[in-house]
């Protein structure tokens, strides 16, 4: 069903759902309703084939509807941690034997699964991440993109490794073969709660790793459903082992455990941070050197110079800066235009912004809540500081609802070394800062610790090219807003503190879960 003559059909991304279409609309609502009549539930932890309930758990809530319990899910302790990774290592000894076809098998049985309960995964992040359809709906697209093109991804390697192109010598056989590393962590991001999960993990287990998958503590529920998901298309017990829990507990002691292989993280740059500097030190009868793969955020930009588009960069600028409440590290949280059109633009984007509405996720509003109490203060107070740092146009403020609801925020007249210009905010607040010319926005552009995406709107194809070279970012968009990558199409990773420039949905990605091994044979 998904090979061709041996060989995976080539990947096509999952196309978006066109909710204009009545017949989708309704699907949603179903999928909606269905999925409040599983909300409270306890969900346990899994280790090897065990199923464990423990007293404490982790109470996930409906950001958009705070009275709202979306579940209870088992947390995991030092204890717990401990024999999920004897599961892993005694499951590792056989799931590293299995054929890569086989497991990239699991993968394809997956995507298919989900894509036909594509609307129910949906429902479950509007309802516990606060996401409007169009965004849960292409986080699950996203999803099953991974799955699909990773297990591609495993089947292509496999082959390499049957014909990889080395150099020939008289009198030798040699070959290169792509093993996986072992047992490694896998800790995914709240804000694509099913997208990355599901990448992250998937990406390490068809490689032939198993893994401890470590949820985000505010949705956990996803996590526990895509888990559940693999469990149904008969993964092998203890290659998935599911140990939500408290990041400075089981997070910190997973990271530093000397039989951890890798960790895969992706997330903030402080705990991004963190992570690397405990793994860096070698504990006591660690043989290895660990892996880590990180994500960690970006300050992510949108530069405009006079010959652009002006209505279209006023669109990708909005689309970019408040999408999903702004709480992507590909977020356009910085707009840098030219003078000689900074007023028009400006405008455009106010015009735009004073269109979106805000309200609860199920009902489909433009704009949702942001994920919890943390989140809400901090982006309250940077909102405080940004109307120190600039002029106030828009926004500044809490909104109204029973959740976590901000206005989209916009502060123009920002200088480039404003602390709303050069921290991650992870939030609906735009900072507009005036350039005299466009090599100045970019070098406004540049002025970051960060470097994971960035726009350049322009028709100049001289500055264009100049553009491709000197923006200094992972993903970099000509024309078009800076987020939506797509899996196969926009390998996602980014330099700085942004992170260790993973790619992930790239053809370099499984390279990162595998080590190669030479052997050679004399004839």
């Amino acid at each position: 069903m998904f090979m061709i003559n041996g060989t995976a059909a080539a990947f096509v991304n999952e196309p978006f759902t066109d909710f204009s279409q009545e017949e989708n609309k309704s699907a949603m609502k179903a999928a909606l309703n269905k999925v409040k009549q599983q909300l409270g539930r306890e969900y346990p932890l899994h280790i090897g084939s065990d199923r464990v309930m423990t007293e404490a758990k982790e109470r996930s809530i409906n950001p958009g509807k705070v009275s709202e319990v979306i579940g209870l899910v088992s947390k995991a302790s030092i204890n717990e941690a401990d024999r999920a990774m004897a599961a892993a290592l005694q499951t590792f000894d056989t799931w590293k034997k299995v054929p890569p076809t086989e497991r990239a098998e699991y993968l394809f049985k997956a995507a298919e699964l989900m894509r036909q309960r594509k609307h129910e995964f949906s429902a479950w992040m509007v309802l516990e991440a606060g996401k409007n359809w169009a965004e849960a709906d292409a986080d699950t697209a996203e999803a099953i993109d991974f799955m699909e093109f990773y297990a591609r991804e495993m089947v292509r390697l496999s082959a390499i490794n049957i014909h990889q192109p080395l150099t020939k010598i008289n009198g030798e056989v040699n070959r290169l073969t792509y093993i996986p590393l072992g047992v490694g962590v896998v800790i995914p991001p709240w804000n694509f709660p099913l997208a990355i999960c599901v990448g992250m993990t998937t990406a390490a287990v068809v490689s032939g790793n198993t893994v401890l998958l470590k949820p985000a503590s505010t949705t956990p529920v996803i996590a526990a459903k895509f888990v559940e998901l693999m469990q149904e298309v008969g993964l092998p017990q203890g290659v998935i082992n599911f140990i939500p829990g408290n990041g400075s507990e089981i997070g910190d002691y997973l990271t530093s455990h000397p039989k951890v292989r890798f960790i895969s993280f992706t997330g903030s740059k402080e705990v991004g941070l963190r992570i690397n500097k405990r793994a860096a030190e070698t504990a006591d009868g660690q043989i290895w050197i660990k892996r880590v793969v990180a994500e960690m955020g970006g300050k992510d930009g949108i530069v405009v110079d006079e010959t652009a588009d002006l209505d279209q960069a006023a669109a990708a600028i909005v689309a970019s800066a408040f999408g999903f409440q702004g709480q992507k590290c590909s977020a356009g949280s910085r707009a840098i235009i030219v003078e000689d059109v900074y007023d028009t633009v400006l405008d455009n984007v106010l015009e735009l912004t004073s269109k979106l509405k805000s309200g609860l996720p199920e009902e489909n509003f433009a704009v949702g809540p942001v994920i919890d109490q943390k989140s809400y203060d901090k982006i309250l107070e940077y909102m405080e500081i940004g109307k120190n740092e600039g002029y106030l146009v828009a926004g500044g403020s809490k909104a109204e609802g029973n959740g976590y609801y901000l206005q989209p925020t916009i502060i123009a007249d920002v200088y480039p070394k404003a602390r709303i210009m050069q921290e991650e905010i992870f939030g609906p607040v735009l900072a507009v800062a005036k350039a005299k010319d466009w090599k100045e926005a970019i070098e406004i552009f540049n002025d970051t610790e960060f470097g994971l995406t960035g726009s350049f709107f322009s028709k100049n194809e001289a500055r264009i090219s100049e553009a491709l070279q000197e923006m200094h970012c992972g993903n970099l968009y000509i024309n078009r807003k800076c987020t939506g990558a797509l899996v196969g199409v926009h390998p996602f990773g980014g330099f700085n503190m942004s992170g260790t420039d993973s790619k992930a949905g790239g053809h370099d990605y499984l390279l990162l879960f595998t080590q190669a091994k030479l052997t050679s044979r004399k004839i």
